[in-house]
């Protein structure tokens, strides 16, 4: 018998993924998990950074089309320096 692979739950936004991160990084940090659950943590936490920044990427993209032309690179004032 042949055993399949967990089906891994896809966030449903960027924020959910955001919240389930910060979630596994406080536990993480407090050392509340046995070493197995913290390497199922981090596995998990990277699928999560990848799905945040695929989502980053998506956005990034729409403003540059939405934005054409108009976007410049920033430039700080000098008087702000």
């Amino acid at each position: 018998m042949s055993k399949k692979p967990a089906t891994v739950q896809s966030p449903a936004s960027f924020e959910e993924a955001m919240a389930e991160l910060q979630q596994l990084v406080t536990q993480m940090e407090a050392g509340e998990l046995a070493l197995e659950a913290s390497i199922a943590a981090y596995k998990r936490g990277s699928e999560l950074v990848k799905y945040c920044l695929a989502q980053l990427d998506k956005v990034d993209s729409q403003v540059k089309i939405l934005e054409g032309d108009m976007l410049k690179p920033f430039v700080a004032d000098e008087g702000q320096e």
